[in-house]
């Protein structure tokens, strides 16, 4: 009687265990479609801000403006086209990495690193794009710089566009900088505070 007991409990931690791991296994899955697919978004809004921007140019009576005549539009283009690259091949690298090593520490490292870098890289080409189509709006006496909207007004509504995409694909990747970030540094364990008059040792984070 008592072996019967005693395998009929065995066998209920059995279930119970692999349960456990399949629900495990299904979550992390999850995470990982969710993560595969919100990198998958920055590529499609950078191809289209770089499209465009690169087919952003007008000719009238005034002459001719292009995109590759400011130097502010030419970055934006190169920086959407190396975001649009990574974002493609971090998507590709989460969907086809086994859920056991997407969170190594050195993969976390890069993710960390290279969300970090497209952040800013991108960032940093909004803010030049924001301030060349602030001054072809506005203008700046100061530096000679005439207002050139009322002329170029199809050109600079397409600019705006490239410009806001830009900043949407930038909130993105604060996203994924903060999920990345959250991966890295949650793998380190909380700093030991040590008692040295009681010897005692208690972990500085107990919750």
């Amino acid at each position: 009687m008592d072996k019967s007991n005693k395998a009929a409990h065995q066998t209920r931690s059995a279930m119970m265990s692999s349960e456990q791991e399949n629900t495990g296994g299904n979550s992390s899955s999850s995470v990982k479609t969710a993560e595969t697919l919100l990198r998958i978004v920055p590529m499609a809004l950078c191809v289209s801000a770089m499209v465009v921007m690169l087919k952003n140019s007008q000719t009238n009576d005034y002459g001719s403006v292009s995109y590759s005549d400011l130097g502010g539009f030419r970055y934006l283009v190169y920086a959407n086209g190396i975001c649009a690259g990574y974002s493609f091949l971090s998507a590709f690298h989460t969907a086809r990495t086994r859920t056991s090593n997407v969170s190594t520490m050195p993969i976390a490292w890069a993710y960390f690193f290279f969300d970090q870098v497209m952040t800013y890289a991108v960032l940093a080409a909004g803010a030049v794009s924001t301030e060349v189509v602030y001054l072809a709006y506005k203008g700046d006496t100061a530096i000679s710089w005439s207002e050139s909207c009322g002329e170029y007004g199809g050109f600079c509504k397409k600019a705006t566009v490239s410009v806001i995409i830009t900043f949407v694909t930038m909130a993105c990747y604060v996203v994924l900088s903060l999920i990345s970030s959250y991966r890295l540094f949650s793998k380190y364990d909380a700093p030991i505070i040590s008692y040295s008059n009681k010897n005692v040792e208690i972990p500085a984070f107990s919750g």
